[in-house]
């Protein structure tokens, strides 16, 4: 089997790719006028005044274009160092790993309520700050329990790493994707959260319905599983080994109120003071400062601690800017304008609903090749942001269809290194997860068609 190219290739092929297409594609350019949007503005352009005009081809700027796409995005990229640095120092704690084990030993003896309880916390996790890589050491607690409570090895997966996605999928908060996505559409950021806040208890419950179901069937006949025959190793495993558990204290309850009450700031800074990145930044970056302090951790170990957790996020934030690059190179040629009014020309033509659906796929089909919530955002909402304008739809909307077509395949696409890592922790072969996981998928799929329906009603704005 062939190597997946890295990231990192993609980006800088699409670079080339695009720098190419200045010498080959037309030029031309929409008017554009400045819109207010809440205490902010943003540009907008005018449906029906494409001119065609020349382009200018590009060459040995693809050399300059990541540092140019740096610039670009700066200040969102800043936001990622910062955010990440202050989720790493909370993260070791060891807050979330010891409340959530309390949790399951509490309900130890209604075991049906594990499915649940620990699903929707982690969901919650996902959709409230991006949980993502932080939820694949969790699999290593939950596949044992999964099994000593008679389930098999995809319930375990599922009560952290796919509950997590699913609430990253329906995030109303998470800043690695939402507010990223809205900063760089021009909308207020978290707007419209009451409408994912439904969109998450909607994805949230039905996962959970579904893997209950599941779980239910496996607890009744163990063989029906795919995993049956590795698990009866792993059952053996576990008896043999018994598993180190920390004890939840009150240092940890103190770091988890910390957290509260930083999802609390968020909401009533955004919504009632107009926060925007660098107000945020600050307000995560403070979160992470004082759960430190509650946790009894050092200045040294909390600096030690934000360090690591920016050299974790270097990657994706080093390809935000390489993605950046991208746009440059389409602006500069001139030709992103005449991309746009081939695209508008198709999803114009459509009705909006289908306009929507073709702009969900879209991401689904971007996601494949960059797994990463914050890369695509830089890579796809510049160009899906105006093409909503032009197509009829919000760009409320447009954030929305980027979400739902980042966040559930990113479950099952082997290009994601978290599923990779995740399945590999847990000793589950990818081919038997994509098995169990596909049907996930298609119901998924149509559960996104479902959503964009009542946006593209109702010209959702947030």
């Amino acid at each position: 089997m062939k190597k997946i190219p890295n990231v990192f290739v993609i980006v800088f092929g699409l670079i080339l790719l695009c720098a190419v297409a200045t010498w080959v594609i037309p030029g031309g350019s929409y008017d554009r006028v400045v819109e207010h949007v809440g205490s902010g503005t943003r540009e907008v352009l005018v449906v029906g005044s494409y001119t065609p005009e020349p382009a200018q081809p590009q060459t040995v700027e693809v050399f300059t274009a990541p540092i140019n796409g740096f610039i670009r995005l700066a200040e969102i990229i800043a936001f990622i160092f910062l955010v990440a640095g202050a989720f790493f120092i909370l993260n070791e704690t060891g807050a979330i790993a010891s409340g959530t084990l309390r949790l399951v030993r509490v309900l130890r003896g209604r075991e049906y309520l594990v499915i649940p309880i620990v699903m929707t916390f982690f969901s919650l996790f996902g959709a409230v700050f991006g949980m993502c890589e932080e939820a694949m050491p969790f699999v290593l607690i939950f596949v044992p329990l999964a099994l000593s409570l008679g389930y098999d090895s995809f319930v375990g997966v599922s009560l952290s790493f796919l509950a997590a996605g699913v609430g990253f999928a329906g995030a109303f908060l998470n800043p690695f994707t939402l507010q990223i996505a809205q900063g760089i559409a021009g909308i207020p950021l978290v707007s419209g959260w009451e409408y994912r806040l439904v969109v998450w208890l909607v994805i949230t419950a039905a996962s959970i319905a579904w893997v209950m179901v599941y779980a239910a069937r496996i607890r009744k006949n163990p063989k029906r599983s795919l995993m049956y025959d590795l698990d009866i190793e792993r059952r053996e495993e576990i008896r043999r080994k018994q598993q180190e558990q920390s004890e939840f204290t009150r240092r940890h309850a103190a770091a988890l109120l910390v957290l509260l009450a930083g999802v609390v700031g968020m909401i009533v800074g955004v919504s009632v003071w107009n926060w925007y990145i660098p107000e945020l930044s600050a307000l995560f970056l403070a979160m992470g400062i004082f759960s430190g302090i509650a946790a009894g951790q050092g200045p040294n170990e909390m600096a030690k601690n934000f360090i690591a957790g920016v050299k974790d996020m270097a990657g994706a934030a080093l390809i935000v800017g390489f993605a950046g690059g991208i746009i440059v190179i389409l602006e500069d040629g001139n030709i992103i304008d005449t991309i746009l009014y081939a695209m508008s020309s198709v999803t114009g033509k459509l009705p909006k609903l289908l306009a929507a659906d073709v702009m969900y796929v879209m991401q689904m089909a971007v996601n494949f090749f960059i797994p990463s919530g914050s890369t695509k955002a830089a890579l796809t909402m510049p160009l899906m942001a105006p093409l909503a304008d032009l197509s009829g739809l919000t760009r409320q909307t447009a954030v929305l269809a980027y979400q739902l077509g980042d966040g559930f395949t990113n479950m099952i696409i082997p290009t994601s290194g978290v599923t990779i890592g995740t399945l590999s922790m847990a000793k589950i072969p990818y081919e038997r997860w994509f098995r169990w996981h596909f049907p996930m998928q298609i119901f998924f799929f149509i559960l996104s068609l479902l959503i964009l329906v009542w946006p593209v009603l109702t010209h959702w704005e947030g």
